[in-house]
């Protein structure tokens, strides 16, 4: 449970850091749909999610995010990387190439397509892990809170609570490490009284499954009634009108930031049209001046 780093602020004085919630969180959309983008030529795709990555990276140093709770929580993905392989290789596409064959599992044949095609969804999913631990490791809860209710002022106009929903997924945000340390504290506690989470067969493990999630439930339930109590402590309306703190505003490395993103979604968009246009077309080639095969 330790590797999950979702939701965790680390403080740094970084230019990611003091960049402006609202910025990153639109930042933060724009690359996760230009990920998503893709071309259909293998060389072109990879080179350009190869050029991503290393931008991710970039920021990851920038932003002084932990290379080792990313590989952390990468480690909990193997189900997900196991089921991946089981769909593409066992289930037939007619777009693979007859002759790419890497071997049989009897008459069937395993195509080396079905682990590109695998391989570049994963890898697509490292990137969407990256870009989420870059914001919520270099933006605090509570700001957050503010970028959101701001991103939904206009609902407003219909009476919508966008302040209630906002608080409602700070809180969220903010107990999942809470949450986290509270497993990993109880799996200890029930592993000194003889419960073995590891060993055993189906029926052992679902009856130490229980022994873990109904205490943790009953935690949960206790930790949220004592914030409540303590937000009603100190006097807080949900629906009063309220003022803040600290007064979020846009400076010019937020500017910066908005435009350097905005180039790489252009860029990427832009491949995209142009291999819609001309199809199988390699543009890493036609950039370097060599001739398409059109």
């Amino acid at each position: 449970m330790n590797n999950l780093t979702f939701g965790r602020y680390v403080p740094f004085n970084t230019v990611v850091h003091r960049l402006d919630p609202r910025n990153k969180i639109l930042m933060m959309i724009l690359l996760l749909v230009s990920i998503f983008f893709r071309v259909s030529t293998w060389s072109t795709a990879l080179i350009l999610t190869g050029f991503q990555f290393l931008i991710l990276i970039g920021i990851m140093l920038l932003a002084h995010v932990s290379f080792k709770s990313l590989f952390k929580s990468l480690s909990m993905m193997w189900i997900l990387i196991l089921f991946l392989m089981i769909i593409y290789i066992f289930i037939p596409n007619p777009a693979y190439n007859a002759d790419h064959i890497a071997f049989h599992i009897g008459n069937y044949a395993v195509n080396y397509d079905a682990f590109v095609q695998a391989g570049y969804i994963i890898f697509r999913l490292v990137m969407m892990i990256m870009i989420t631990m870059i914001l919520t490791s270099t933006t605090k809860p509570m700001d957050l809170t503010y970028a959101l209710e701001w991103y939904m002022t206009p609902l407003k106009i219909v009476r919508f609570p966008s302040h209630i929903v906002a608080m409602t997924l700070s809180i969220a945000l903010r107990f999942i490490p809470t949450l986290l340390d509270e497993t990993q504290r109880i799996m200890k506690a029930q592993s000194s009284r003889g419960v073995d989470f590891n060993h055993g067969g189906l029926i052992r493990r679902v009856r130490a499954l229980i022994s873990l999630v109904i205490p943790l439930f009953v935690s949960a339930i206790s930790r949220s009634e004592e914030l409540s109590n303590a937000m009603e402590a100190r006097g807080y309306d949900p629906y009063g009108k309220r003022s803040r703190y600290r007064i979020l505003s846009f400076h010019f490395v937020d500017l910066v930031g908005f435009v350097f993103v905005v180039a790489i979604f252009g860029a990427m968009l832009t491949f995209l049209i142009l291999d819609k246009k001309y199809m199988n077309v390699d543009f890493i080639y036609w950039i370097f001046h060599a001739k398409p095969n059109f």
